[in-house]
């Protein structure tokens, strides 16, 4: 099969598109012919400077495809099923093997590029707002990265869920205008404007409930200071790509609250499994939005990544075989 590989980490440079063994199949696992790659934040971060697995390393978190191979142990795919894979690498592929456990059935009448896109941003936005961040009906919502992948899903999953405000923050005002018809209450240009000066004009000094932080670094300073009384921050990446420094101290007075969220510490458990399967069949059934900014070839892995680490895109980028 052909993929996107590397020997060593780097900038998108060391990407290079190489013929390469096929996946196997094990026992309890399938295999899937993929038809679209969604391009993942910790994909990026870990071509950087993660571990590699073998050399060539194929990167990528999550990919979607046609059921090719079913293993002896699995009883509920068959080939020709559509399925939408997570695992710590392999995404970046024409084949990706998983356990069948790490895959969830795509919907017949569901396109497969927009499944996608599901499990790991919108997984990870639920468990923000909802397991972790506690959220209720009627509080103030902010989105940090708003047009990131957890932005985007974060924005949807707070306006559907009856938040009086859905607050995000972006690099530019065109970014956040793409933001709007997904339920964006008001958005807060963070290379113009002060964040937390914008938060409490915008709620009359209110500020937010509950804050949803894919970027860490300094930004999550930012976030704790824009916390209401009782407010509950979730840090769920490090966008950012340095150093997690806070004043705790910042975070007594209003009794705010700073939790982590790690996907990958839960999905294999039935919980999050279903949750996913249940955001899966919410975009099917049209109550949840895909946002694609753009498509590369699987052979343009580079200037994907490139493209992503530029801070032009809103939603997702895709790799199609």
């Amino acid at each position: 099969m052909k993929a996107s590989v590397y020997y060593e980490n780097g900038g998108p440079d060391v990407l290079r598109y190489e013929e390469v063994a096929d996946p196997e199949c094990q026992p309890d696992g399938i295999v899937i012919r993929v038809e679209a790659v969604s391009i993942e934040g910790g994909d990026t971060i870990n071509r950087q400077s993660g571990a590699l697995a073998a050399k060539p390393h194929i990167v990528g978190y999550q990919a979607a495809g046609e059921v090719v191979q079913v293993g002896a142990a699995v009883d509920h795919f068959k080939p020709g099923d559509k399925a939408v894979t997570v695992a710590p690498f392999g995404s970046h592929a024409e084949l990706r093997a998983v356990p069948a456990r790490a895959a969830w059935r795509i919907p017949d009448g569901l396109d497969v590029t927009l499944a996608s896109v599901v499990p790991i941003p919108f997984g990870t936005a639920y468990e923000s707002l909802f397991e972790f961040g506690r959220f209720k009906k009627g509080e103030i919502v902010l989105i940090q990265a708003g047009a990131s992948g957890v932005g985007v899903a974060a924005i949807q999953l707070a306006a559907r869920a009856g938040a009086s405000m859905v607050l995000a923050t972006a690099s530019s005002d065109a970014r956040l205008e793409a933001l709007k018809p997904l339920g964006l209450t008001h958005g807060i240009n963070y290379s113009r404007d002060d964040v937390v000066t914008e938060v409490a004009r915008l709620t009359d000094k209110h500020m937010a409930d509950v804050i949803v932080d894919p970027v860490g670094g300094a930004t999550l300073q930012t976030s704790i200071l824009s916390l209401a009384h009782r407010g509950r921050v979730t840090v769920v990446g490090s966008a950012a790509r340095e150093p997690m420094t806070v004043d705790l101290s910042s975070m007594i007075g209003g009794n705010r609250a700073l939790n982590g969220v790690y996907l990958g510490a839960e999905i294999a458990t039935d919980r999050v499994y279903n949750l996913i399967q249940t955001l899966i069949q919410d975009m099917a059934g049209g109550s949840l939005k895909a946002v694609i900014d753009r498509r590369f070839a699987l052979r343009d892995a580079a200037e994907a990544h490139r493209y992503i680490e530029s801070r032009q895109a809103v939603g997702r980028v895709l790799l199609i075989p």
